[in-house]
């Protein structure tokens, strides 16, 4: 590799979330013929509202917390995406995020464009009472811009089906009439779809089964590794093990754990707390980059952003990567990997069965009517399967790798939508 090439990886490496997303934007675009002024309209959201509003904390003191609500695109209709409660969003992530929303709804061919919204707070510091009034107070500050017609929030880092309850008793309140089409995630007796709450995984599970194939890879005696033990990991990690796969490590925020004998995921699940740490129980613990290079089949990364680089690609085991988590893999360690002939199913395709089965929970909420568990799997599976073989011959047919082929069909249908409304 020549030094030219080496500083222009290096360059790619240290754009932030939302440049590096907009770079594959461009080419996806570029790729399908559209203009520089399709772009110019895709590169940031339609609308994006920063919020600051006071929240009464448990001592009687007054903290003023700020968050942001970003709606992409709404050409093919109402925005869609998830609310992360974390001390380091920033309004560029979630501006990215949610770009990366409106890719995956429209691989899944849903009647979404992508939107996203953050509070920047650390709820593992709050108490149960100060994150229901910080829920509360931030549904009151976008109230204006959201609802079931115009953009419809969920959960993502650190908020569940308790905070989308919250948030959907007090946009009920606002609005004076119970509205369950205006979030989802929801407990089940709100009007929360069964299967949510292992979509995600269920999700990454068909991925791996259908790579597998693609590759000629017997998945029952596939070894994997998973980077990450929250909900996506733990559920994924339990499939797996259910289906014959060797799960042979598994990590959290603390360390990661490796058996090439496979390890005990029962009791692994049984052992880990609410937040998804086990490790610290162990004592022969390896680091998460360990992890990350150690021998395997299938590897997928279910923890944080930016964890398969320029410095660990070229020593990475596995041929399968499908990314759980959102932003794994810097787009110079893809090339690399492409190089490799390593399969990666991008996290736009790999995760979207969140985002599915949350479509299917607004569809039940309109429509007054609930399925069971098992349509909503046999409808998850029906949909994850046609995606990836949709992104999978798109690939081919343009001769990219499965990153920027799922950028292609994401941006495709959005980009129709903006054509024929006559934006552009």
């Amino acid at each position: 590799m020549s030094t030219k090439d080496v500083s222009i990886q290096e360059k790619q490496e240290n754009l932030n979330v939302l440049e590096s997303t907009q770079q594959v934007f461009l080419e996806a675009l570029k790729k399908l013929g559209y203009t520089q002024e399709m772009y110019e309209l895709l590169k940031e959201p339609l609308r994006i509202l920063t919020v600051r509003f006071p929240v009464t904390m448990d001592d009687g003191s007054v903290k003023v917390f700020t968050g942001f609500r970003a709606q992409h695109n709404d050409a093919v209709g109402p925005t869609k995406g998830g609310i992360r409660l974390h001390p380091d969003v920033t309004q560029d992530e979630v501006v990215a995020l949610s770009m990366w929303m409106s890719v995956k709804c429209g691989i899944a061919n849903l009647p979404y464009g992508g939107g996203k919204g953050g509070i920047i707070c650390d709820p593992r510091e709050m108490s149960f009472s100060e994150i229901e009034r910080l829920s509360r107070a931030y549904v009151r500050a976008i109230s204006q811009i959201v609802g079931p017609a115009k953009d419809i929030p969920a959960p993502d880092v650190f908020s569940n089906s308790q905070n989308m309850a919250w948030m959907f008793d007090e946009y009920s309140r606002i609005k004076e009439s119970d509205s369950p089409g205006f979030i989802t995630g929801k407990p089940t007796v709100l009007g929360g779809s069964l299967g949510r709450e292992r979509a995600t995984a269920r999700g990454v599970a068909i991925c791996i089964e259908e790579a597998c194939k693609v590759k000629s890879i017997q998945i029952e005696k596939a070894r994997v590794c998973i980077q990450g033990f929250g909900n996506a990991g733990s559920y994924l990690a339990k499939f797996m093990h259910d289906i014959g796969a060797k799960v042979v490590g598994i990590s959290d925020a603390y360390g990661a754990l490796y058996n090439e004998k496979g390890l005990d995921i029962d009791e692994l699940l049984e052992r880990r707390d609410s937040f998804g740490s086990v490790t610290k129980l162990y004592r022969n613990t390896i680091s998460n980059r360990e992890l990350l290079e150690s021998e395997c089949d299938i590897l997928v990364p279910a923890a944080i952003e930016n964890q398969i680089t320029l410095e660990n690609a070229d020593k990475i085991k596995a041929s399968i990567i499908v990314e759980a988590a959102n932003g794994p893999t810097t787009m110079p360690a893809t090339e690399i990997l492409d190089k490799k002939n390593v399969l990666i199913v991008p996290d736009v395709l790999g995760n979207s069965g969140g985002v599915i089965v949350s479509y299917f929970e607004w569809v039940q909420n309109n429509q007054g009517f609930y399925w069971t568990e098992e349509d909503i799997d046999q409808k998850l599976k029906n949909l994850m399967q046609k995606s990836f073989h949709t992104v999978y011959s798109t690939a081919q047919k343009f001769k990219v790798n499965m990153r920027l082929a799922a950028y292609i069909v994401g941006v495709k249908r959005m980009a129709e939508a903006v054509r024929w409304r006559g934006w552009i």
